[in-house]
């Protein structure tokens, strides 16, 4: 390679489009790293994290890279991030009356959660867009999605309301895009992959 082919190289590399990292945010046992595993699963063939009953399984952010998504006929690269859930109180005294930990393991997972909500916080910073996970069986307006969507509309962030949990029989996704009409809301069953579709679809849409 020549000298001027190297340069020219290196210009077309500075004005290249960056990868767009998207976010997965929402409150703990929404379904976060279940879609996360989902969606990487679907196009990389691997899982990204553990999942569990207990709330906080997820800690410390996990990011895949590249993960190429295919949808309505064109394909686009997403970096996918895994973020902790976030909340607004954490107390060790649940994991032991709820969940039957002892009590020191209860104060190190409430601490590395903790640690998780700040640490989910600064990804805000990296991110392009947000896949906003809300469990369907629930109570949608809740203190937690609510400062969530004021903080990710501040920052002007693209998002998605991923309406998960379709599986249950309770799930009403009407209830949530009744509670946010401002954002597209795609309901679908991460575990079971049902709508996962219609979510890709969303993404090639919202977050080119």
């Amino acid at each position: 390679m020549g000298l001027f082919d190297s340069l020219l190289k290196g210009l077309l590399g500075l004005f290249r489009k960056k990868q767009a990292s998207i976010g997965i945010y929402g409150p703990p046992n929404a379904g976060k790293t279940t879609l996360a595993n989902r969606i990487s699963r679907d196009w990389t063939g691997k899982p990204m994290g553990k999942t569990s009953e207990i709330p906080h399984e997820t800690r410390k952010a996990k990011e895949r890279k590249e993960v190429v998504i295919k949808a309505a006929g064109s394909r686009i690269s997403f970096d996918i991030v895994d973020t902790p859930g976030i909340a607004t109180k954490i107390d060790f005294h649940n994991f032991v009356e709820d969940y039957g930990m002892d009590e020191d393991k209860a104060k190190q997972r409430a601490k590395e959660a903790t640690e998780g909500v700040i640490e989910a916080i600064k990804w805000l910073d990296k991110v392009d867009g947000v896949l906003l996970v809300m469990d369907a069986a629930e109570d949608p307006f809740n203190q937690v999605n609510v400062t969530l969507l004021g903080n990710l509309e501040a920052r002007k962030l693209p998002t998605i309301i991923v309406a998960n949990k379709m599986d249950l029989d309770e799930a009403s996704p009407a209830t949530i895009r009744d509670a946010f009409p401002q954002h597209p809301t795609i309901p679908v069953s991460a575990l079971a992959g049902y709508g996962m579709d219609n979510l890709y679809k969303a993404m090639m849409k919202y977050f080119r």
